[in-house]
């Protein structure tokens, strides 16, 4: 599991690599609340090196989407999802409220 976050003019642009399950989804909610903390309610998940997307991750995906979207602040959006992780996404309600780029250059752009 590895997170880099690149802070770009208009959002961050966060990395992901790896498992995301249970014993490591605290990392990546501290990385998107270190975002948000930061003052920045634009980001962009580029899932295209995750092999593994656990209901916890999913539970710290939603809950960044939900504090982006609050008082139309941002939004978070995804980037190349592999399409296994795509099915889990889907079964979990979540690819109907984020927007999906096929990369990440298209998902910064379009903020």
């Amino acid at each position: 599991m590895q997170i880099s976050i690149n802070h770009l003019k208009r959002c961050d642009l966060i990395a992901l690599s790896g498992r995301f399950d249970s014993s490591n989804a605290h990392e990546l909610q501290a990385a998107l609340r270190a975002s948000m903390d930061a003052g920045v309610f634009r980001i962009v998940l580029d899932l295209k090196d995750v092999t593994f997307f656990g209901s916890a991750a999913i539970r710290a995906l939603v809950q960044a989407y939900k504090e982006c979207r609050r008082w139309n602040r941002g939004d978070v959006r995804l980037a190349a999802i592999p399409e296994r992780i795509k099915e889990v996404l889907d079964l979990a309600g979540i690819l109907p409220l984020v927007q999906i780029y096929d990369d990440a250059v298209l998902a910064v752009g379009s903020f």
